[in-house]
């Protein structure tokens, strides 16, 4: 487990490879500042090195470009991979002064957001498909949230069949962490996030 933990996120990470493979063909990305967080999971086509290799590319992406839109963050991480295996690619983009998380995907990783105030599960819709190098519509979708909301984001190798009562009856991240822990088949790529954001 991996925790990403200040006075504006708490965030849990886990990660498995398939079973048999040395490395997982999913890859995550986090990063804090001031003014956002930003997370992403990338699952390559595939597992193993080959997925991998796809997947290895948004995390260099978004470590050079964190500053930009969720847009130009998938359609720079597109454009480099061309001639290579592919990737479903999600990333959530939250902004602390106005209080309200960006997310776009394009293909099966999902995102959930459970918001205390009002009891309202969040669950956009990815854009169907992967990034390819080919040219890829896109959909970035914006939402509010308050202090100490929930979310989740995971590769598919995370099945949860009730995401909403999960996170209904989470204390906080940890505990979210927990539970989905003990859904998991282990037996292929699995990457999941669970967090809360704190302001």
């Amino acid at each position: 487990m991996k925790t990403v933990k200040d006075d504006c996120v708490e965030a849990y990470i886990y990660q498995e490879a398939k079973p048999g493979n040395h490395e997982s063909g999913d890859v995550y990305y986090t990063f804090t500042n001031e003014d956002y967080f930003l997370c992403a999971i990338a699952d390559g086509l595939g597992n193993g090195p080959i997925a991998r290799e796809s997947a290895e590319i948004v995390p260099e992406i978004l470590e050079r470009h964190h500053d930009e839109s969720i847009d130009q963050l998938l359609s720079r991480c597109n454009m480099h991979m061309h001639q290579k295996r592919g990737a479903a690619v999600a990333i959530i983009k939250a902004y602390f002064k106005t209080s309200t998380i960006e997310y776009s995907c394009v293909g099966n990783v999902r995102f959930y957001l459970y918001r205390r105030s009002d009891d309202k599960m969040i669950y956009p819709l990815p854009v169907m498909g992967y990034l390819s190098g080919r040219p890829q519509k896109l959909r970035t979708q914006g939402f509010d949230y308050g202090p100490g909301d929930l979310f989740l984001l995971h590769s598919d190798g995370v099945d949860i069949r009730s995401p909403k009562a999960f996170m209904q009856n989470s204390a906080g991240p940890y505990d979210l962490y927990k539970k989905v822990h003990e859904t998991l088949k282990h037996g292929d790529d699995a990457t999941y996030i669970t967090g809360s954001l704190l302001r």
